[in-house]
């Protein structure tokens, strides 16, 4: 009986990505491992891009590769490749062995606990394949970026509107004897464009965006809703100013929030605190946010952008609360951070999944009738945060609010701050959550920090 490809256009169904699995770790041993890992993937995909009413590109991908990683005692060793042939299988471990004999032993090192394989692999509902063709990709970005551009007369040019859809499957064993398989899809529509201002004199030029993304491509916003909102972004940024230097509340917009909690997740890292390069070192059960904050992890969410059964190690994933009543409850560990610090992984090799910030009463709005008078930022610019003494600074662009109302774009300022203060002077979480990405929060309005401007 034929056995069914995993991903379209694969040649590859799940029973044959186990089977290398399963070479990939008989060859391990064969060439003296003491034990091993080993993941396979294959991933395919379309991407169109059009700009200005034609058709830039389009890119049809299918990718595939596989890794090893060897312990010899205390010792590691890891190597990859795209051949999936016998030949390719021998010479990719015998290259993690040679890699091994030249690395230090570590007390540390070595396959997450046996104990903690994932029993069970839930069905999380990820995989929903979208039978699009290059001409229909190519008619959607043409809507999306037509809506874009007949917005309103000062949208002056285009960056293009991009439909992306892609598939893929992964398959992760050990010596543990664990082996376990998921897939997942992902489509993508964005647009980006550019305005100028109509006076002779007014030389001002401005660029925004917008993009919808989703597991399944009915959750996708349509194409002339994510054009006129990536023009409508642009033309309210028209005329920006600079404001004065001063110390000011701030209100950091739901999409570029995102980039504060994540300033949170690198402090609480397994790595860092190792290490000792955390702005949040030893902080665990400390007041961290306010009490009104929680902040927790679900990696079993049905359709979840970052949704997974078990970690990047085989792990089982599970809901995790990080902060309750403003306190870390948890550090963020893999099973080698977890043993340098004494501790047990938390299943999160590879990264958290699916965050969640708990949400207030007011939406965007409503936060700047609280705040009154302050700088709403909607886009940060630079690295401008140290993750070792939590000093913050990045350049910003946004809207000044006055008597709780948006009054004008602002540009060329810069925010900064510490941001282990900040995370205390958090007034208020608006329920206006952007769910595109891993980090699902709301607006987040913050009492006090240093603008400079003028």
């Amino acid at each position: 009986m034929a056995q069914t490809p995993v991903i379209k256009n694969s040649v590859y169904s799940r029973e044959q990505l186990e089977g290398i699995v399963a070479d990939i770790l008989a060859e391990a041993k064969a060439q003296g491992a003491t034990a091993s890992a080993a993941a396979v993937s294959i991933e395919s995909g379309l991407s169109v891009t059009a700009r200005l009413g034609e058709v830039e590109t389009v890119e049809h991908n299918l990718d595939k590769g596989l890794g090893v990683t060897i312990y010899v005692g205390q010792r590691k060793g890891s190597a990859s490749t795209s051949d999936f042939g016998g030949d390719a299988i021998r010479d990719t471990v015998a290259a993690a062995c040679r890699i091994a004999r030249y690395t230090a032993e570590d007390e540390y090192a070595g396959l997450a606990d046996a104990a903690l394989m994932a029993q069970q692999i839930p069905d999380l509902d990820l995989t929903h394949p979208w039978n699009i063709t290059a001409e229909q990709a190519i008619e959607i970005a043409l809507e999306c970026e037509g809506a874009a551009r007949s917005f309103d007369a000062r949208i002056s040019n285009s960056e293009g509107a991009s439909v992306s859809s892609h598939q893929s499957f992964r398959v992760y064993g050990n010596s543990h004897g664990f082996v376990g398989a998921y897939g997942g899809t992902r489509h993508g529509l964005s647009c980006s464009v550019i305005g100028a201002g109509l006076g002779e004199q007014d030389e001002n030029m401005q660029r925004d965006y917008w993009y919808t993304s989703a597991r399944q491509a009915s959750e996708l916003e349509a194409p002339a809703i994510v054009g006129r909102k990536a023009a409508e972004r642009t033309v309210k940024r028209l005329g920006a100013r600079r404001i004065k230097t001063g110390n000011l509340p701030v209100i950091f917009s739901a999409d570029v929030a995102g980039g504060l909690i994540g300033s949170f997740l690198g402090a609480i890292r397994g790595g860092a605190q190792y290490r000792r390069s955390s702005f949040l070192l030893d902080a665990l059960g400390e007041q961290v946010f306010p009490a009104f904050m929680q902040i927790d992890e679900r990696p079993h969410l049905l359709r979840g952008n970052s949704s997974t059964p078990f970690d990047s190690e085989g792990v089982a994933t599970q809901d995790r609360a990080f902060i309750v009543d403003g306190r870390l409850q948890s550090y963020i560990l893999d099973s080698y951070s977890a043993r340098r610090l004494g501790r047990q992984t938390t299943g999160n090799a590879g990264g958290v999944h699916n965050l969640f910030v708990s949400s207030g009463e007011h939406d965007l709005h409503g936060l700047c009738r609280e705040m009154g008078t302050g700088l709403l930022v909607t886009e940060l610019m630079g690295q401008g945060a140290n993750m070792v003494t939590g000093d913050y600074s990045r350049g910003a662009a946004g809207f000044w609010v006055e008597k709780g109302v948006i009054q004008y774009p602002v540009e060329e300022v810069t925010v900064a701050g510490n941001m282990k203060q900040m995370f205390k002077d958090i007034v208020a979480v608006g329920n206006d959550v952007d769910s595109r990405g891993n980090i699902r929060t709301g607006s987040i309005f913050i009492s006090n920090m240093t603008i400079a401007g003028e």
